[in-house]
């Protein structure tokens, strides 16, 4: 049986398109929505006669749309948090809005909020996907002068028997240097079935080291893990409480398809997804979400506020694209 790829209109939508991708089969299925930062809020594989709904949705999602609190946000051209919103580049100061209300910064980016175009889509035998597009100037008109440049970014959701890989294009249109980082703030399921049990899930990152955060801003050096966020272990989802950004993952080679793998997580008993990223995702941020049966294991290119720490010359991932350049990454969710 082929892949295929449909469109649906969901019902409940206010202030939003309502038009809904599906890409579906060998038992597999997922569901995007390009009017809500083109978020791949479902995610659900056949495995030994149970369905595994793998990512969680807001009970509210088409009611709310809040865009970062479901599915896969698309975290760009900044993921996490910008001090205060403000920061200097090439000898300009920006400032961006308060989209973090609470602690006064800037949060996430442009791209997760607003509406992206869908360049195109299509199955064969082996998989079904769907291509995203969002550029500063067409598809966020109301942020006209908040970044340096001009950018487009190209996402493909690619659904296999068994993976869902995100695959995404950078490039700079813009005649002045590019400054970006790409992060994806995936909401996991836990557990993967309806009817298990929290106590089964597990979760590992080997990483040896976490950036220290006051207030969700790196306030110091990189340090060793501790106990608390030791995740070289399998650890059991209930004894965690995360919300950190860790860093000094293991320096090995990317596999055939130049991938690495960065994280397990265990959704119940035998049930297992692996997570794999090009090796420009350095950091892994691990959140416990608040009141939701959910846990997000982040890749981000850089840390929470690297375009400042940067500056001051902390090697925080930050990234510069030359006018007319293209940066790619992969990263991937197996069964």
């Amino acid at each position: 049986m082929s892949f295929a790829v449909q469109t649906r209109t969901q019902p409940g939508v206010t202030g939003r398109d309502a038009t809904i991708y599906t890409l579906s089969g060998h038992g597999s299925s997922a569901e995007v929505w390009p009017a809500l930062g083109f978020n791949c809020f479902r995610w659900s594989v056949a495995r030994g006669g149970q369905t595994l709904e793998l990512l969680y949705a807001d009970p509210a999602l088409f009611a709310d749309g809040r865009p970062t609190r479901s599915g896969i946000p698309i975290l760009f051209p900044f993921p996490n948090r910008i001090r205060a919103g403000k920061f200097r580049w090439e000898g300009k100061d920006y400032q961006l809005p308060h989209t973090d209300a609470v602690l006064g910064n800037a949060i996430h980016g442009f791209a997760c909020r607003r509406a992206w175009r869908v360049a195109g889509s299509g199955a064969d035998a082996n998989s079904a996907w769907v291509t995203g597009v969002f550029r500063h100037s067409v598809d966020a008109t109301d942020c006209a002068g908040l970044w340096p440049a001009d950018y487009e970014l190209r996402i493909t959701y690619r659904l296999a028997a068994g993976s869902l890989r995100v695959e995404a294009e950078v490039t700079n249109p813009d005649k002045v240097s590019l400054p970006f980082g790409l992060g994806y703030h995936p909401y996991y399921n836990l557990p993967f079935v309806a009817g298990g049990a929290a106590t089964d899930c597990a979760v590992t990152v080997p990483a040896k080291a976490y950036w220290q955060l006051d207030k969700c801003l790196p306030s110091g050096p990189r340090v060793a893990v501790d106990a608390g966020r030791d995740l070289n272990p399998l650890r059991r989802f209930p004894d965690l409480n995360l919300d950190d950004v860790l860093t000094d993952l293991p320096a090995v080679a990317a596999g055939p398809d130049g991938l690495i793998e960065r994280s397990r997580v265990v959704g119940g008993p035998g049930l297992e997804m692996r997570l794999h990223c090009s090796p420009d995702f350095r950091e892994m941020v691990v959140f416990t979400p608040p009141n939701r049966a959910a846990f997000c294991v982040e890749p981000y290119t850089c840390t929470t506020d690297a375009i400042n720490l940067q500056a001051q010359g902390v090697d925080a991932g930050w990234r510069s694209l030359a006018p007319g350049g293209r940066w790619t990454s992969v990263f991937e969710m197996r069964v």
